[in-house]
């Protein structure tokens, strides 16, 4: 017979040998380099801010940074005994791939597989998207409205530069981590020759001082105090003189910007766009028609008595069409085609001649509104779109659409009824008393308004109600002078008060007659200043008929006499003008812009900080806190549920970790039996389940594994020893060890090496 020889755990066998640091050694307080990486990226993030208007970009930004800190914690970790340049490729791997996964998810899921894997068509649409940012930011002006592409742009920057950080902070670069930081946080200030912000440089200068005080750490056994003192004084040196020294940089100018181009989103704010001093080409169309007709991007018909709402219907694909028409048989049409290049303009909507019934030469992203006949895309922007559109000019004899009434208005159910100002009925009863049909109700109000206003783009500013509210208009009623969309706001609630449904559409002009042509078709050209608002109403067998009240800008809608034929192949008698406003007069309005070395301040004053990105930025940095919460937590998961299968080794580092937590003495000159005999003596823990863990630990040290022995189950003596470890800290050490779990970054001992 054989005797089964004793372990001798006193005496382990040199290859698996436990290599304990010595007592009394204090681990380094290193912080991860993902949370440096991390908080670099979000002061860099600060400065676009004022660039860049409130939107998803910012939610976006934060997300990719708060991914890739978090893959390059949680890899670190984990590939600890790794060398040094596996770990780090490894890490970058992940890292790229999480970006391009998240970026896929948000902006292209569906043309990947499982909305995360990138495709051809994916590829496609992400170039688009690029090619549209770089349209936004050369010919775009600051503050840059929140599209697609501009999201898709700094989403993937940003991730890039987090990505930079961390492995620049690994590497103990502290002084290219700190520039970095600080030339990309500085470009809105360099590029829109912005006045530098302060507080900003007083964040960097701060977080010079915690990069400088992480990275400066030596050997455990080396003096710290020299060391740290250095980073702390360099640190102090560069925060003073960044209060000193940034006030008296000769920078002027504002955060506006003097760039060019523009930059449409689904609102009224036009005027900052039309008081640009250079206007440039935005657009350009070709039409065999002698006149080129208006092209609309959205329009906005909820009220709520402080801005119009862009309408928000169901969307479906091109190929389902424009939905059905809204004009009657009896109603003579004319078929027309549109060729339109976008050139300089951002936009999550199309422009489009109204109303259009099929579009080619667009991509799949691109979704049409049957509501009110537009384009919209969610991913895509305008900038770069090169299409063709039919549409079909609806043109009613002056009998017909006298002969029907005005579509009342629509109450939404969900809001309350908006109040207006007396003077708004008061002056559309007495400007319309005389007229006994509400088209020519709506003729005379066109009429007077372009007969008693002028257009100017300052007296709004002057006069402080440069805005679309109900005060606003009362203030432009009562000063009669103003832009289109002070026309366009004020002339739909007059004939809404006249119990008629109405919207404002936001879109250009026709623009003007180049000297190009191609083949049979004119070449127009629309210029920045161009972008224009105008007032439709619903007449029901018509559908909606544009009106232009604005002053000096086309021809007024006006429908002539004459007798249709019948169907839509006929043609009344005499020139009956279309449906839509016409240019033939004047292509645009003569604007004072002044002199362009004046002052410009009411253009381009700085804008108030906006709450959003400020604490979507903050709820980040909150979420980058707690990443290392969570990396421990799931690590935990994964080692209770290896335990569980009898794995000794996992338990004993959960174990281990869960005293470095806790900052409870930890050394690694202690075999497993002595360990759990000093935790049963001075912290209470529970003496059996320690015994289970400290017997499972040695059977898979020394002992030969058994073939068909079941696992034993080592998951709930293990929850027992961390329980009264837990119980016996105080409050503060039991958070700190879930808020900044110091097993992250203590150096590992010889426990996991031995047992792994």
């Amino acid at each position: 017979m054989f005797r089964a020889e004793r372990p001798r755990a006193a005496t382990p066998p040199a290859s698996v040998a436990p290599l304990w640091h010595r007592d009394g050694i204090e681990p380094p307080r290193l912080v991860a380099s993902g949370t440096i990486a991390a908080a670099g990226a979000l002061v860099a993030l600060w400065p676009f801010t004022s660039v860049i208007t409130p939107g998803p970009w910012s939610f976006t930004v934060v997300l990719l940074v708060a991914a890739v800190a978090g893959v390059g914690m949680l890899l670190r970790h984990l590939l600890r005994h790794r060398g040094d340049a596996l770990r780090g490729l490894a890490v970058l791997l992940a890292q790229l791939a999480i970006t391009v996964t998240t970026l896929t998810l948000m902006l292209a899921g569906d043309t990947a597989i499982l909305g995360l894997a990138p495709t051809a068509t994916t590829v496609t649409v992400f170039q688009g998207l690029g090619a549209a940012a770089w349209e936004q930011i050369v010919f775009g002006s600051a503050p840059l409205d929140a599209s697609p592409a501009l999201t898709a742009v700094l989403g993937a920057g940003f991730a890039v530069v987090a990505i930079l950080l961390d492995h620049l902070v690994a590497h103990r670069a502290a002084v290219l981590t700190i520039l970095l930081a600080g030339s990309i946080g500085a470009i809105p200030m360099i590029v829109t020759g912005g006045q530098p912000n302060v507080a900003w440089f007083v964040l960097l200068g701060i977080y010079a001082l915690f990069v400088l005080g992480a990275t400066a750490q030596r050997h455990p056994e080396a003096p710290r105090r020299s060391s740290i003192g250095l980073a702390v004084g360099m640190g102090a040196a560069a925060l003073a003189v960044t209060l000193v020294l940034t006030p008296a940089l000769p920078v002027a100018s504002t955060v506006a910007g003097t760039g060019v181009g523009v930059t449409v989103d689904a609102s009224l704010r036009l005027g900052d766009d039309l008081r640009q001093p250079n206007p440039v080409e935005v657009l350009t169309l070709a039409t065999e028609e002698d006149t080129a007709p208006y092209l609309r991007l959205t329009t906005l018909s909820r009220f709520d008595g402080r801005v119009w709402q862009p309408d928000r219907g169901d969307l479906q694909s091109q190929a389902d069409g424009f939905g059905a028409p809204e004009w009657g048989e009896g109603v003579v049409t004319e078929e027309t085609t549109t060729s339109i290049r976008v050139l300089r303009m951002s936009s999550s909507w199309l422009p489009l001649p109204y109303p259009a019934t099929e579009v080619q030469g667009l991509s799949a992203a691109w979704r049409v509104a049957p509501e009110n006949r537009t384009l919209y895309s969610r991913r895509a922007d305008a900038a770069g779109n090169d299409y063709t559109v039919t549409s079909t000019r609806v043109v009613p004899t002056l009998e017909q659409i006298r002969a029907v009434e005005a579509a009342p208005p629509v109450q939404d159910p969900e809001t309350d009824e908006v109040e207006l100002p007396d003077i708004i009925a008061e002056l559309a009863a007495e400007v319309t008393a005389g007229e006994n049909t509400d088209y020519d109700r709506l003729v005379t109000l066109q009429n007077w308004f372009r007969a008693q206003f002028e257009y100017s783009l300052e007296t709004p500013v002057e006069e402080g109600f440069d805005g679309t509210g109900a005060e606003a208009v009362a203030e432009f009623l009562d000063e009669r002078s103003g832009y289109c969309v002070h026309f366009a706001g004020a002339f739909a609630l007059m004939a809404e008060s006249l119990g008629m449904q109405t919207r404002i559409v936001v879109g250009y002009l026709p623009g003007s007659l180049t000297d190009e042509k191609r083949g049979d078709e004119s070449i127009f050209s629309v210029t920045s200043d161009q972008l224009h608002s105008w007032p439709e109403v619903l007449f029901p067998g018509i559908g909606w008929v544009p009106f232009e009240p604005t002053a000096s800008l086309g021809v007024p809608t006006a429908f002539r006499a004459g007798v249709s034929e019948g169907g839509t192949t006929g043609s009344p008698v005499g020139p009956a003008p279309s449906a839509a406003p016409q240019t033939e007069e004047t292509s645009g309005p003569e604007v004072d812009r002044g002199d362009a070395g004046g002052d410009s301040s009411s253009a381009g004053e700085l804008r108030s900080l906006d709450p959003t990105p400020v604490a979507l930025v903050v709820g980040g940095a909150i979420v980058v806190l707690l990443l290392p919460a969570l990396i421990r937590l799931v690590e935990r998961a994964m080692r209770m549920r290896r335990a569980r299968r009898g794995d000794a080794a996992a338990a004993w580092s959960e174990l281990r970790d869960t005293l470095l937590d806790l900052h409870l003495p930890v050394s690694d000159a202690e075999s497993p039996r002595a360990r759990a005999s000093g935790l049963a003596r001075d912290r209470g823990a529970d003496a059996a389940a320690l015994r289970e863990l400290t017997d499972a630990v040695e059977r898979s040290a020394y002992a030969r594994p058994a073939r068909h022995a079941e696992p034993v189950d080592l998951s709930a003596p293990l929850g027992l020893v961390l329980a009264s470890l837990r119980r016996s800290a105080d409050g503060p050490t039991r958070v700190r060890a879930v808020l900044l779990p110091r097993s992250l970054y203590a150096p590992r001992g010889a426990d996991t090496r031995l047992l792994a």
